[in-house]
């Protein structure tokens, strides 16, 4: 699983100092989560205003140290406050670009033919059902899919039960690729993600009380170039709402 680990990632995340980042109007580093959704919205845009967006998409702690390492982007959407709030004491934001634009769920997902029935509830038996197998999920230690997992999972009573069972990826869309390949019997993903994977299936939806808020924040970077406002509009219009949904997300105050 770490040759597939290792190849998603660098699939997903763009060099960022390369020419084509610099030949597009705005460059975006983006939680791997919205890999499906923000590149049709970044096509309607184009349709739109002829101006182009390229893409960085990895998990968003890899992001947010990238941010701070090197200049390149000019917006950033995490998938949790906290990698956000980091960039923003390190004053790498601009505060009042800053908003809440999305929201998700957290789900247990399983091989789409895999005959698997399961309730999530306290104490229920997530080991036993992973019959010795691992279970799929974005590294608990930084990653914002993998740190909900783990909230939930602990809130749960199950956390002891699995945690040295995990196969921990990369980002969520490297978890997502363990369960659709069959590498691992279960895995926890976004609902969002399970969506986009007709491979996978949904088991079970975790309470949304046994972790904390999934949000997605968006904001433009310190030294952003002009054109990155405009795209930021975007992002919170009508247009770009109604492809957000489309993926499976909640749009904040929609």
């Amino acid at each position: 699983m770490r040759s597939l680990a290792k190849f998603m990632t660098v699939t997903l995340t763009a060099v960022i100092m390369s020419g084509a980042a610099w030949a597009a109007n705005v460059t975006m580093f983006a939680a791997a989560s919205l890999s499906s959704a923000l590149p049709e919205i970044a096509a309607a845009y184009q349709k739109k205003t002829g101006k182009t967006v390229t893409f960085s998409f990895a998990a968003s702690s890899v992001l947010a140290r990238q941010i701070e390492a090197s200049p390149g982007a000019d917006v950033f959407m995490s998938a949790d406050a906290d990698w956000m709030d980091y960039l923003e004491r390190k004053n790498l934001i601009q505060p009042s670009s800053r908003k809440t634009l999305l929201s998700s769920r957290l789900v247990l997902i399983a091989p789409a033919a895999a005959p698997v029935s399961l309730k999530i509830a306290p104490q229920f038996d997530l080991a036993g059902a992973l019959k010795g197998g691992r279970l799929a999920v974005a590294d608990p230690a930084s990653v914002p899919a993998g740190k909900y997992a783990k909230a939930s999972l602990t809130a749960l009573g199950v956390w002891p039960g699995v945690e040295s069972k995990l196969a921990a990826a990369e980002n969520v869309r490297v978890a997502l690729a363990y369960v659709a390949r069959g590498e691992t019997p279960l895995g926890i993903v976004y609902r969002t993600d399970a969506l986009a994977e007709p491979k996978v299936k949904i088991v079970d939806t975790f309470p949304d009380k046994t972790h904390p808020p999934i949000v997605y924040p968006v904001a433009m970077i310190k030294d952003a170039r002009p054109d990155a406002k405009a795209f930021l509009t975007f992002l919170e219009g009508r247009e770009a709402a109604a492809i957000f949904v489309k993926y499976g997300f909640e749009v904040a105050g929609k």
